[in-house]
């Protein structure tokens, strides 16, 4: 099977998941949504493209190799949310924002980054993809639109460095390549020898040790709608 095998390093990184109120957590690994605005934005697909922007959801499979998931950092910003109303229902963000300047308060948002972690990402095609490994593997090196690590103001500290490669399964396909800069991260945070493994569907050569669902999978970008998905997790002692 191929694979196409990139690395993810920033300062920071925002991993989307599931927020209540004010609060904005960040996963501790990429995201299906993130990876899937990250090879759109390389691709030069726009957020207003659904068909595009579904058609690349349904040709991509994910697999992410955690070397660390880095520290947790938190800081705070101000928004606009619409005053209480009982009657009103709001589908999406573009709705709360409409309702026009003078029903709108102002309120604080929390909001969570990974500092200094190190990710690599296998990506594979389904049967349905219209777009081949290379096609990817240009894109990714001269991408259309700047990528970054879930947030515009996480942008990439290396280069994604994307490798094809040919493997039976998940753990072989990441095993040939180490990270370019894994020797720098050994050093910040002291590697433990514990890399996480999250995988779709099944890993082939990977045993799973506990399955999640995340609400990650795109629906509509524009409208910010995603849905829940199998994840697959393993935790396995080795070296880089």
């Amino acid at each position: 099977m191929d694979f196409l095998i990139i690395q993810l390093y920033g300062p920071l990184a925002s991993w989307g998941a599931p927020a209540v109120g004010e609060s904005r957590p960040s996963s501790d690994h990429p995201t299906r949504g993130a990876l899937l605005g990250l090879v759109a934005a390389s691709l030069g697909i726009k957020r207003e493209d659904a068909s595009s922007q579904s058609a690349l959801s349904q040709a991509l499979r994910f697999a992410v190799r955690q070397i660390t998931p880095g520290g947790i950092i938190r800081d705070f910003h101000t928004i606009q949310v619409p005053k209480r109303d009982k009657k009103a229902q709001y589908a999406t963000r573009k709705d709360e924002l409409g309702v026009g300047k003078d029903r709108l308060n102002t309120i604080i948002s929390r909001r969570e980054y990974r500092s200094d972690g190190l990710w690599q990402v296998a990506i594979s095609l389904t049967p349905e993809s219209r777009w081949s490994l290379e096609d990817l593997e240009k894109a990714l090196r001269e991408p259309v639109f700047t990528p970054y690590l879930g947030r515009r103001s996480c942008p990439l500290a290396a280069p994604l460095a994307p490798q094809k490669v040919q493997a039976e399964g998940i753990h072989e396909a990441f095993s040939g390549i180490s990270p370019l800069i894994h020797d720098y991260q050994n050093r910040l945070l002291g590697f433990d020898g514990q890399i996480d493994y999250f995988w779709e569907e099944h890993g082939h050569d990977l045993q799973v040790q506990d399955t999640r669902f995340p609400e990650d999978d795109v629906i509509n970008r524009d409208r910010w709608q995603f849905r829940g998905r199998a994840e697959h997790h393993a935790r396995i002692k080795e070296g880089l």
